[in-house]
């Protein structure tokens, strides 16, 4: 990371933004990077930051603003954006997501170029290529988008913004199709599972064989790092790569592997799969149950190799940050 300039990093303050800025500024002393952090709004959390900058609402900020927030960049990673909503609020979410996740972004990174960034890195999601694998198989770089939500369809028009973009400006774009993130601060599914798990609730999981890719958040901020410590990509290139932990795990795997940091017993039963998919079905929770029992793996070998990258963290490491952050035993019961 010799060259100038910071490298700025969007929803600075968000799980995985938060992970990758506690990454980098621990290693600023061995890189003599600089990082500027994209927020909101100004949090206790990050108030007294002096690298974290307030910047609104990306998809309204003006022209002005953006090239402030900006100015000098070497590289960029975008990771603010709108996630999958478990309970939608939204009008019309389509067109939000597009909003957020699409002209926010395109508007972003042609700031950047103007800005000289040298490499714009976006978040994306394994859900470009659909929502589950085959029980033998994995989604590489080459299989084809299958998108089916619109959180998926928005991501995937972004990557092809993205693009355009590279192409218009000649500012190269790496694009990371990422798993479930799991880690101090997660949300979502990861962290309902967790509550369930610490409630000592049983689950009807244990005759499930399914292998899914997750990523911790510590291993996710070190393939970043290694993205910005290497050359920059070839001009007007963009890249796009699948980045998960080296080890999928079944469904029943991760439960004991969550009860083992909690330090509880795991409360698995069997029950066949087609019947918790009829009962998934019949109280509205089909897709959280399909979540729960099919594949989703991918291969990530091709950014380790390229990359020259190893994930430094094991799952058992990352569940136990995850667990001691959550403040389990105070947690409400149901």
């Amino acid at each position: 990371m010799s060259a100038p300039g910071p490298v700025v990093v969007t929803g600075a303050d968000g799980f995985a933004g938060g992970a990758l800025m506690s990454h980098l500024r621990h290693r600023r002393s061995a890189t003599g990077v600089t990082l500027r952090g994209l927020v909101r709004t100004l949090s206790l959390a990050t108030a007294a930051r002096p690298d974290v900058l307030p910047v609104g609402d990306l998809t309204t900020i003006t022209g002005a603003s953006l090239a402030n927030a900006l100015l000098g960049a070497r590289s960029v990673v975008h990771l603010a954006g709108r996630a999958h909503v478990m309970r939608e609020t939204a009008l019309e979410p389509a067109a939000t997501f597009r909003a957020i996740n699409v002209a926010a972004t395109e508007r972003l990174a042609r700031a950047a170029a103007v800005a000289g960034a040298t490499h714009f890195i976006f978040a994306s999601t394994v859900k470009v290529n659909g929502e589950s694998t085959p029980s033998a198989g994995m989604f590489t770089e080459s299989d084809p988008p299958d998108p089916q939500d619109d959180y998926a369809a928005s991501k995937w028009e972004a990557e092809r913004v993205l693009a355009d973009v590279a192409r218009d400006t000649g500012m190269p774009v790496t694009i990371l199709r990422l798993p479930l993130l799991y880690g101090p601060g997660a949300k979502g599914n990861i962290a309902r599972l967790t509550d369930v798990i610490a409630r000592g609730v049983p689950l009807p999981l244990a005759s499930i064989h399914n292998r899914r890719s997750l990523l911790g958040a510590g291993n996710f901020s070190s393939a970043v790092d290694a993205l910005l410590r290497g050359p920059p990509p070839a001009h007007r290139a963009t890249a796009t790569y699948f980045l998960a932990d080296p080890v999928p795990v079944s469904t029943p795997q991760l439960v004991r592997a969550i009860a083992a940091a909690l330090g509880v017993r795991p409360q698995l039963f069997a029950l066949p799969a087609d019947l918790l998919h009829l009962v998934g079905a019949c109280v509205g929770k089909a897709a959280a149950i399909g979540r729960l029992t099919r594949s989703l793996e991918v291969d990530s070998r091709t950014f380790s190799a390229v990359h020259d990258w190893q994930a430094p963290h094991s799952m058992e490491e990352g569940l136990a940050m995850m667990v001691r952050s959550r403040g389990i035993p105070d947690l409400p019961a149901l």
